[in-house]
């Protein structure tokens, strides 16, 4: 969320560039969906009303992929907010989506792990404080996700692929107390939520490697939420599986 594809085409000191690397072996192709600051410029997208929906998100992708003469098959690869885009529009365009890896990506499980009262707090803590960022770029993405999230639960089910699942294994629970005290976090967040965070992303997490036969599920990343730049290889290769096995026409990734 809010993250161009910045995100992704350049790399951290020291570390691998994922869009180079893949580049390497496939077609890959990132975009800047509206309301993404590039640095510190406003997104160079057309800002859009906010907030937006998955399903927004999904009908500006299958748009931009025609415009830019992208044809299926694709192998989508999401983080975060982008696995609730990633997954609908595989579920919308099942004919176009022949493989996915999901980063650490957010879903319906986390709202369905949590009580009523702990989603409360979840869901403002979901989009931050943008007090100061609505000032200076009012358009800053701003993602609705319970009515993505229902978008998702009315789509039909996602079709049998060569799935990966990467989540993270670094806990929230620690560092709530001290994002509080500086300012990062609404001062009246109770201090041990990031250990039930931790518990519901888990169950979703697991929620997530259950949608289609085969799935692989990777625990053990040793990385935050942003894996793909804190174990950019690992990352590379996971997609690097997932693409040799649509070209091989596996269905998932232990058919034979």
């Amino acid at each position: 969320m809010r993250a161009s594809a910045e995100d992704w085409t350049h790399a951290e000191p020291g570390k691998l560039d994922v869009f180079s690397e893949l580049a390497r072996f496939t077609r890959v192709c990132a975009y800047d969906r509206p309301g993404t600051p590039a640095g510190d410029a406003p997104s160079r997208s057309d800002p859009v009303p906010q907030p937006v929906t998955a399903g927004d998100a999904v009908a500006d992708l299958h748009a931009l992929l025609a415009a830019g003469g992208i044809t299926a098959p694709f192998v989508m690869v999401a983080h975060s907010y982008g696995g609730l885009i990633a997954r609908l529009y595989a579920m919308t365009y099942p004919d176009q989506v022949k493989g996915m890896v999901l980063v650490d990506t957010l879903s319906e499980g986390l709202q369905d792990a949590e009580t009523p009262e702990e989603w409360a707090i979840q869901r403002v803590l979901l989009n931050g404080d943008l007090t100061e960022a609505l000032r200076l770029y009012p358009p800053i993405e701003r993602a609705d996700a319970e009515r993505s999230f229902d978008q998702i639960r009315a789509a039909a089910p996602l079709k049998q692929m060569p799935l990966i699942v990467l989540s993270a294994d670094r806990p929230w629970g620690p560092l709530i107390p001290k994002l509080i005290a500086d300012g990062v976090l609404p001062a009246n967040t109770p201090s041990d939520f990031g250990y039930v965070t931790d518990r519901a992303q888990k169950e979703a997490q697991a929620q997530l490697a259950a949608l289609v036969a085969g799935a692989r599920h990777v625990t053990n990343t040793d990385s935050g939420h942003e894996i793909h730049k804190d174990q950019p290889q690992l990352v590379v290769d996971s997609i690097r599986e997932v693409v040799v096995a649509v070209r091989n026409g596996k269905a998932s990734l232990d058919s034979q």
